[in-house]
This record gives C-alpha cells, structure tokens and sequence, in this order.
C-alpha cells in the first residue's frame, strides 16, 4: 500500500502562504495528467475506441477541464453551467456527454443546440424531450439494475433515484426507434468511490447482456456503452487503488462476447482522476483542551464538507513535522457555528501548535465543488502545481464584496424603508 506523501514541501507553502494565506486548494498538475494518461493506456485495446468523460462535478475548474481535454478526455455533464463550462475549454458534439437528472426543459434544449450526447434517466424524459428540443439522432439511457445482481453492485438499487428498470429500457429503445432515432447508447452507474474491481467488471457483464438481446430482439446495435465512473481511490493509508490492468482484462473478456460488432467503451470517471491529487491547504489557529483535546483550523466544512456530510475519512499530514509520533489525539475542527464540522474525531497526529500547516489529503474531487457558505464562509482560492513546479492560481479566493453583490440593496424596498 502506498505511504501518504506530498509533492510540495513546507518551505514552498511559507512561501506561497505570504501571497495568498490560508486555506487554499492545490491540486498536482503531473499526477493528474499520469492518471489521465495511465486509464487511456489500460483501455487502449477497444476496437472502436474507449474515451472517458470527466465528471466535471467532481472539479469543476476550467484549467483542470481544459488539460484534461488534451488528454482526449470528455466533459460528463449534468446542469447548463457545467455544459457552458466544456464549451468555454473548446469542447462541443460529442466531446459532451448530458446525464439527465430531473433536468429543466432549457437545458435539454442547451444541450441538443451543443449536439452534446443526451443520457435519459427516465422513460417518461423522452416524450419530455421530444416537446421541448426534438429527439436527437443519437439518443442514450441510463439502466438501474435495481436488486436484479446481487454482490458486488452498491450503487443503483431500488431505492436509488436514477436510472430505467429493466423493462422500462427495451420499452424505451423501442419507442425511440419508433420515432426516428437512429444511433443508440447505453449508461449505467452501479457503484461509487467502489475499490472492489470486480464491480467494474460486473457493470460490463451486464451492459453486454442487455446489448446482446438489443442485438438479437430489436436488430439494435449499440454505438457506445458507458460503464459510468464511480471507480473509489484510496482515502486510507491502508487501503490499496484499484487494479485497473485487472477491471481492464476482465472487461475485455467480457467485450470478446460482443464479437466483431462491438461498441466504443466510455466512462465518466471523475474522482479516480483528480481525487489523489487535491490538497486542501490550511493553518492552526487554536489548539485546546476541553472535554476533549482540539486543533482549530482557518478551514472549515465549508471548504471540505466530506468528513461532516459522510463520515468520510481524510489524511491529515502536519507539514514538517512528518518524522514525528503520532502520540497525541485530537478532534480536527473548522469555525463553523456546528458541532460537525470536523475534519478528523479522535486522529492520532502529532503535537500541534498554533501556527502549524496541514495538508488534508484526497480532495481532488468532491471538495471545492461541495463548498458553501454558511456563517459567511467565503470559498478559498485554487492552485496548479505546474509540472515545472511552479504555482498557478486557477481561481482566486472570494472576497466581502463577492459575497454582498447578488444584493441588490441601494435600489430596493429595503433601502427605500431605511430612508423613510
């Protein structure tokens, strides 16, 4: 298992720190980029092409989109500014796949005026689709397996809210064939942050099943099927990443059964790519004792609500003190008017003293995009470390005057009542 580790140093924080202070995102230009390289390489092998599609929620920051798509990445999309975002780094067509999700009328229009690739999440999305924006050529749907594969599958279910039912899909395909579409594509999305990577190969097993009775019921060829992402990465220091040669061989068993006719393979992965390489950067302001023993941070789960919202588990290195024992047990906490904004109960860390700096590991994906601003927390600012190790600031930090311009106060009731 690999030991949590760093790509900056303290040093290189002090000094960044004088320019932009405290807390502040970083996320590893060059291990993002050898990620991106490394599951285009494993997938290489599709006969008509494998292409994923970066869950643009995951990090949603123009600069991270942009050299992903020289990467030959996509954008996964799911609300109009995020395909407003792929259109600014230059994507268009098919370099935008759209998840449906209790979508409004205007963005499926947005989204078929981009010729993007529209994934239906509902049977009764088609007709909506076709009232408001006209059915596509190429149209795609989402499958919930439901409680039909037992096992490794955690993500859809019955009580999951996206996806058609088995008998919902074909009825799906057929009524949209009925009415002109052409080209097909087929989604699922079965698992999330799932290290077990005979689930990746499970979701393939079962695309290719319901291809091979498109194929055989409905003279139906798929042109691409996406497994979706979900892929997890591994927040622990004990836990271990997925073997993607293993997903990458046991998915190609399975394509073998399609035969020559076979689809492109997309996927949507967005955590797997970023989430390793985001660190949310922060300084001790208090440390204390109590009922407990407690670090205070200039972060709170307004910039990282993972650990609050989910349980969630995030290393926490203390910058230059990584040699020393861990013989000291604190409750890691923001300044939030909450009791749950934590970022680590009971961790065993080093002796720490106001002033400290600490790297919360793993918040490339799901941090930032997840931030609010509760108590007039402000959202901090973002940087690339460049591959040549230099920083870049890809989002500036967000100031009072930020906060207070949605109001509009001088020329409202509001004043107006002030003044009489």
């Amino acid at each position: 298992m690999p030991e949590k580790t760093l790509p900056f140093t303290k040093h290189q924080i002090e000094k960044l720190a004088q320019c932009q202070p405290t807390p502040f995102y970083i996320y590893h230009e060059k291990g993002i980029n050898e990620t991106a390289q490394g599951l285009n390489s494993a997938f290489s092998w599709v006969p008509n092409g494998f292409r994923n599609f970066f869950a643009v929620k995951a990090c949603p920051n123009l600069f991270i989109l942009e050299r992903l798509k020289r990467q030959g990445f996509g954008a996964d999309c799911s609300s109009l500014p995020e395909l407003q975002m792929a259109e600014m780094v230059g994507m268009k067509g098919s370099d935008i796949m759209f998840t449906s999700n209790d979508t409004p009328a205007e963005e499926f229009m947005h989204a078929k005026r981009l010729g993007a690739i529209i994934n239906l999440d509902d049977i009764k999305h088609l007709a909506f689709l076709e009232m408001y924006a006209g059915l596509p050529e190429l149209i795609c749907f989402r499958y919930n397996p439901g409680n039909s594969r037992k096992g490794v599958l955690n993500f859809a279910g019955k009580d999951a809210k996206y996806g058609l039912t088995y008998d919902q899909l074909f009825a799906a395909y057929e009524i949209a064939r009925s009415k002109g579409v052409k080209r097909f594509g087929l989604h699922t999305m079965a698992a999330s942050n799932e290290l077990n990577p005979d689930c990746f190969i499970e979701e393939v097993r079962m695309l290719v099943e319901i291809q091979l009775r498109l194929r055989e019921e409905f003279s139906i060829n798929l042109e691409f099927m996406n497994r979706g992402g979900g892929i997890g990465i591994p927040y622990r220091p004990e836990q271990n990443a997925v073997d993607m040669a293993y997903v990458s061989d046991g998915i190609r068993k399975e394509w073998a059964r399609l035969g020559v006719v076979s689809p492109k393979l997309f996927m949507e992965c967005g955590r797997y790519i970023t989430g390793p390489h985001g660190y949310l950067v922060s300084t001790v302001r208090h440390v204390t004792q109590k009922h407990k023993n407690y670090v205070g941070l200039d972060a709170c789960m307004a910039n990282l609500m993972r650990p609050a919202l989910y349980g969630a588990y995030h290393h926490i290195t203390v910058l230059g003190k990584e040699g020393m024992p861990n013989d000291h047990v604190y409750d890691v906490t923001g300044s939030l008017c909450e009791n749950n904004d934590k970022f680590a109960i009971d961790r065993a860390l080093p002796m720490m003293v106001p002033g400290d700096l600490v790297a919360i590991h793993d918040a490339g994906a799901h941090g930032y995009a997840m931030g609010f601003q509760y108590n007039g927390k402000l959202r901090c600012a973002e940087f690339l470390l460049r591959e040549d190790g230099t920083f870049q600031m890809i989002r500036r930090a967000e100031t009072v005057s930020d906060y207070l311009s949605t109001f509009d106060f001088e020329g409202s009731r509001f004043s107006k009542a002030v003044r009489e």
